[in-house]
């Protein structure tokens, strides 16, 4: 095994040294240990492209450098032209996969095991191709071909036995068995800690889902599934700020991935909507200060009855006046003064810290129209008529709204009080409403 602690990826890209799969073992555990080992894998890449000229040699290292960051098309043209030996057959079958290739990718990796590949890992990855393609007889065909021995010392071979299962709808205790062989074999097995984090989280059992897909992304490159899954947990608990790290974490590979990005987006505006629920308890708790009477205060007779006189009763009285206009009362002087702020700093405040508030101007409600008739068939329409995408459906579905008219009568902040509805599931409500020449209410 490659010394992952010194490993030098740069130069184990570039170099001349061997480059096969215990190599690429090692540059994938450094990158998922040391985030500084990014840099170099970039940076060893970008100098292989630069070669005007590159050894078949050369473009299985870079081929299989451009898929670990996540440029498959990249890779496959780069791999199609390397020394068609196991480890660029083998990439090459991954690269084709990531496209949705999979007739491809698996003639890739069978060719790969006849090269002289891993056979456990190239069945594992061809019969994951064909249930992604929805053909689980022929997955399980792939995976019977292996020997009893061979499989049950394949990690990838037990998590892709109950990854078939699960979409059969087999056992769910047969599903299980076989994901904890896989975790017996590898403990960190990224898709046997993925769906063992799915059953988690069907069951409701948040926290051993959470631990299983905290495990999972620790492996290089992480699954796109498992962080955002492991994202929506995270802002299920208000933890917005872990959230948007993993959503991050996939446009940092995939720039323009388009959920990652919404929910990025979504928890952004989640994440300003809790610190402005945050302000609010904040200015209840200052009220609350504010209210508090002075005569709850140890304070001399002199201070007391200048206060007295002024009419001063609460500390938001006191909060409201200035020092200059404490002063010019009769009788109370510096050390009135001194007494007065040592009493407001107990609490936070100072003199003249709040201005008097401007009286507020009365605004008339508005005029309640009745809808017509053809307004009336849109409000009892059912809500899936607007086509909303699942987080916003699901939205709706726990804030009670039933029909299109129940819609309508929410406002804008209604909707955004529902836990993982943020400005992008707001616009897209909106959008639709237009269409239908409607507005939520206070739009």
């Amino acid at each position: 095994m490659v010394a992952t602690a010194s490993l030098d990826i740069r130069e184990l890209v570039t170099g001349s040294g061997p480059f096969g799969p215990t190599e690429v073992r090692g540059m994938l555990e450094a990158l998922a240990s040391d985030p500084a080992a990014h840099r170099g894998l970039r940076d060893a890449v970008r100098e292989l492209e630069a070669q005007a000229e590159r050894s078949p040699a050369a473009s299985v290292r870079l081929g299989v450098c451009q898929r670990l960051l996540g440029r498959a098309r990249d890779a496959a043209k780069t791999l199609a032209a390397a020394d068609g030996g196991a480890l660029a057959l083998f990439h090459h079958g991954l690269a084709a996969a990531s496209e949705g290739l999979h007739d491809k990718a698996c003639e890739l990796f069978d060719a790969a095991r006849k090269a002289g590949y891993e056979e456990a890992d190239c069945v594992a990855a061809a019969a994951r191709c064909l249930r992604t393609a929805g053909r689980l007889d022929d997955a399980r065909k792939r995976l019977d071909v292996l020997t009893a021995d061979a499989a049950a010392a394949s990690a990838d071979v037990q998590a892709e036995r109950a990854a078939i299962l699960a979409e059969a709808a087999g056992p769910q205790e047969d599903v299980v068995a076989a994901l904890q062989r896989a975790l017996t074999i590898d403990a960190g097995h990224p898709a046997a800690l993925f769906q063992m984090a799915m059953l988690h989280d069907r069951h409701g059992n948040d926290d051993d889902a959470i631990a299983c897909y905290e495990r999972a992304v620790n492996r290089y490159p992480a699954s796109v599934g498992s962080l955002i899954n492991l994202g929506l947990l995270y802002e299920d608990r208000n933890d917005f700020t872990k959230a948007q790290r993993c959503y991050r974490r996939i446009l940092e590979v995939f720039p323009d991935h388009p959920r990652a990005r919404m929910f990025l987006k979504d928890s952004s505006a989640s994440s300003d909507l809790k610190q402005d629920e945050q302000d609010l308890r904040n200015h209840d708790r200052l009220d609350q200060i504010l209210a508090l009477p002075v005569s709850d205060f140890e304070l001399s007779v002199r201070s007391r009855n200048c206060l007295q006189k002024m009419g001063i009763q609460t500390l938001g009285d006191l909060a409201r006046t200035s020092e200059e206009e404490i002063l010019a009362s009769k009788n109370f002087g510096e050390t009135s003064l001194v007494e007065i702020k040592d009493m407001l700093a107990s609490k936070g405040l100072s003199l003249g810290q709040i201005a008097a508030p401007a009286a507020a101007a009365e605004v008339p409600e508005p005029a309640i129209s009745e809808p017509s008739e053809d307004e009336q068939e849109i409000y009892g329409a059912p809500i899936t008529e607007l086509n909303l995408s699942v987080r916003a459906r699901k939205c709706t579905t726990k804030l009670g709204i039933a029909t299109i008219g129940d819609l309508v009568r929410r406002t804008a902040e209604d909707l955004l009080e529902c836990k993982n509805f943020g400005v992008t599931s707001l616009n897209e409500v909106r959008e639709k409403l237009t269409e239908k020449g409607l507005k939520l209410r206070g739009d």
